[in-house]
């Protein structure tokens, strides 16, 4: 009997521990899932402002034609080497190193502006939670 009642103090260990982390990951929407045009509107008055590094440009298309823009929130993490990756279209990419801005969103999360195709502009690490 004693193993059985170690065994089920570590379940309930490990769901209090692995809870918070799955909290995080949020639902599977196209928002946390880094779809295009997903979550533009509601920031868009902040991603117009957003450079892309070393060019100036903005990362931000704004609407074309009632078309969403490129920028959306993503979830992402930093990997042991410090690269960022992070979700576009619902799969994880590598993001380059000139794209990732030195500054956090508003909001804390993670967010990428990116065409269609695939090319990133300009990324937003957010807070470890993200």
């Amino acid at each position: 009997m004693p193993f059985r009642s170690r065994s089920v103090v570590s379940i309930v260990a490990f769901a209090v521990i692995s809870w918070p982390v799955v909290a995080q990951q949020g639902s599977p929407s196209g928002e946390t899932q880094g779809r295009h045009g997903q979550g533009h509107a509601e920031n868009h008055d902040w991603y117009q402002e957003l450079k892309q590094p070393g060019t100036g440009y903005s990362c931000c298309n704004g609407a074309v034609n009632g078309i969403e823009g490129d920028c959306r929130p993503t979830r992402a993490y930093l990997t042991d080497e410090g690269q960022w990756r992070a979700l576009i279209d619902g799969k994880w990419v590598i993001v380059p190193p000139r794209a990732v801005l030195k500054q956090l969103a508003p909001d804390g999360r993670s967010h990428i502006c990116a065409s269609r195709s695939g090319v990133i502009y300009c990324f937003l690490g957010g807070s470890p939670k993200s």
